[in-house]
């Protein structure tokens, strides 16, 4: 088939390139000329694994390609996925303000029958309205449906190969066969193609991000009374577990969930259910967990260092909201930074790929070194903050003789407390006795 995906950014790009290494004409269309060139050249817009390469494969068996000009990639496409951001408003909502424009964009140059498939996180109803304000500004042989993306960053390349369900949201058989075939390369091991109305398929997004994000912040519940009663999260999380009703994804007790979509997520549902007088408590309650749990180890990291952190060296390992990526967004160590500068501490750190990320975030206010342990050298405490592989085992006595202090906090319960405690230094994790 012949495709265009608007907007390249994380699940644009992705998707761009699983398509085209599936065979598929595919032109990736984004209106900043920096980014385009740089995909044009085989340079990926992020960090993730794989990505590069299957752009890099697409490219050269001139399958894919990329441009700015609209007429360029809709006239000559069969389906026009949008895949644009949809970032929060100040109130929650979801600003719908690029797609608009986007879809707007697509009718001015839309000929005959096209398929539009949106593609990005959008509150109940965006999709229709947007067919309709389509159809309205002159493409009326345009139709619409929703494929929601259920990518996790540092491994959507094989979470698109390999999907665990595909849902399609549609009124019409032609849309949907057209999105059957599509994906049928993909569930050929047995994942559903679940076609539901549209309304369905939008709110089926939202909540499955909203109850994943749930689960994190339930057990970060659970792991300040395991505090307080002298319980251990980790037996806790393992106990439930092997309950068939509850599963052991997504229990991980720690310094808090980020990223581009839970947060927004949670956001754009509690408005959308304030928006029909429907009050998300869950979700509200959710999202309030998670922004305190950021900050949790700081009480601690403050009484144990003796109250002020003037001047005090603190390393972060990790800056990524989670391994395998270099997004910075919502971050919780970008959290505990900003804290850790409020309160006149010296702050170096270390990131296997979020480095240059957070140079540009925080310019010369911190340091950003080249290996864990040049951030941990001189340094009177070290947080864990991101559980990158290879911050799960150091080299404990190479710690102990270049850290000034002995204060060790775990905000993602990866360390062995007993050996970390073994070796002079004091262990605090998250729902830890």
């Amino acid at each position: 088939m012949r495709i265009s995906i608007i907007g390249t950014g994380y699940v644009g790009s992705v998707t761009a390139a699983c398509f085209a290494e599936a065979g598929h004409d595919v032109v990736g269309l984004d209106v900043d000329p920096a980014r385009v060139r740089a995909l044009s050249a085989g340079e990926t817009p992020l960090f993730e694994p794989g990505l590069k390469d299957l752009l890099a494969l697409g490219l050269r068996e001139k399958r894919l390609r990329f441009t700015t000009e609209y007429p360029d990639a809709v006239r000559s496409s069969d389906i026009i996925f949008l895949a644009v951001d949809t970032p929060s408003r100040e109130d929650g909502a979801a600003d719908l303000s690029r797609i608009t424009s986007a879809a707007e964009s697509v009718a001015r140059c839309a000929e005959g029958r096209k398929l539009v498939v949106v593609k990005s996180t959008v509150p109940v109803g965006t999709t229709r309205s947007l067919g309709a304000r389509m159809r309205a500004a002159g493409a009326p042989g345009v139709s619409v449906a929703f494929n929601p993306e259920f990518l996790k960053e540092g491994s959507a390349v094989a979470d698109f190969q390999r999907p665990d369900r595909i849902i399609v949201g549609t009124d019409g058989d032609r849309a949907f066969d057209m999105l059957r075939r599509l994906y049928d390369p993909f569930v050929r091991t047995g994942a559903p193609i679940l076609r539901m109305d549209i309304e369905s398929a939008e709110l089926t997004k939202y909540a499955s991000n909203a109850f994943l994000a749930t689960r994190i912040s339930f057990m970060n519940e659970i792991a300040r009374l395991c505090e307080k009663v002298g319980a251990d999260v980790e037996m806790v999380r393992r106990g439930m577990g092997y309950d068939p009703r509850i599963g052991n994804k997504f229990l991980f007790a720690g310094i808090g969930f980020g990223g581009s979509c839970f947060p927004k997520d949670l956001r754009a549902l509690t408005a959308s259910g304030r928006s029909v007088g429907i009050r998300m408590r869950i979700a509200e309650a959710a999202l309030a967990i998670n922004e305190e749990q950021k900050l949790w180890l700081l009480p601690r990291l403050r009484k144990e260092i003796g109250g002020s952190l003037k001047r005090r060296t603190v390393a972060i390992w990790g800056l990524a909201f989670k391994p395998r990526t270099d997004d910075l967004r919502e971050a919780p160590a970008v959290a505990i930074i900003r804290a850790l500068l409020e309160d006149g501490a010296v702050v170096r750190a270390f990131d296997p790929v979020a480095g240059d990320n957070a140079r540009r975030l925080f310019g010369d206010s911190i340091e950003i070194c080249d290996s864990q342990y040049e951030a941990a050298r001189g340094a009177d405490a070290l947080i864990l903050a991101t559980e990158w592989a290879e911050f799960r085992s150091p080299d404990m006595d190479r710690l102990a003789a270049i850290m000034r202090g002995k204060l060790i906090l775990d905000g993602r319960n990866v360390l062995d407390p007993a050996e970390v405690r073994g070796r002079g230094f004091v262990y605090i994790g998250i729902g830890r006795p």
